[in-house]
């Protein structure tokens, strides 16, 4: 973050977790799919940024490390899938210090690596 455009930092990230055996198993459950699709862009996008400055922008977040569920919303797939879920597979995957709050950019380019990713996997699984 900060030495290059943003996009080309979402495309070198996406790669880089791709090569996670653990991160890119995360999968959209059919469920999820049908939220986003319903939901739209904007309305996702706008819990994406709700999301992860409620739960991860404090310099402490609450129960860190256990504040993102596994499932029940493709924001919260997506956060695993991107190491966005805890500020330590944030500060080990986006070397985004732990013990300060987020600022307004980090939290901007984290929900659109979220974005990235939750729009890649609809791509990669068209509606039948």
């Amino acid at each position: 973050m900060g030495f290059m455009d943003e996009r080309t930092w979402i495309a070198e990230t996406m790669e880089r977790l791709s090569h996670s055996k653990f991160r890119s198993k995360f999968v959209l459950s059919d469920k999820d799919r049908a939220y986003a699709r319903a939901k739209g862009k904007e309305t996702i996008d706008r819990h994406a940024h709700e999301l992860l400055r409620s739960r991860l922008g404090a310099a402490h977040p609450a129960k860190d490390g256990k504040q993102t569920p596994w499932r029940g919303h493709p924001v919260f797939t997506a956060q695993h899938a991107t190491a966005t879920c805890c500020r330590g597979c944030i500060e080990k995957w986006h070397h985004i210090a732990q013990g300060r709050e987020l600022t307004d950019e980090q939290i901007q380019w984290l929900a659109d690596l979220v974005m990235a990713w939750i729009e890649r996997d609809l791509t990669q699984h068209p509606v039948a």
